[in-house]
């Protein structure tokens, strides 16, 4: 064999080497970005269900202050309405 021919076969098979462990690790990494993307996702699912919970407790909170502001306005007419007819 000659020098050349025993140089491309070895460089051939350090390149051939290096790329099957290459893709190995790309593969590696891709499988942990998949794993951290379906993290991410179920945490802002779980996000969206933490601040859809909290705006409900917050329209309830108001529809009871709401009730209560129309209770009081309705007592406060009724004691106007009980000083004016004593007068």
């Amino acid at each position: 064999m000659d020098p050349i021919q025993l140089t491309i076969i070895v460089i051939s098979v350090v390149l051939t080497t290096l790329f099957v462990f290459l893709g190995i690790q790309l593969w590696h990494i891709l499988k942990e970005m998949h794993q951290s993307l379906v993290k991410v996702n179920k945490m802002l699912d779980d996000a969206g269900q933490v601040t859809g919970s909290v705006s409900d407790g917050v329209s309830h909170m108001a529809g009871m202050v709401e009730g209560l502001k129309a209770g009081l306005s309705v007592f406060s007419s009724l004691r106007r309405k009980g000083r004016d007819e004593d007068e």
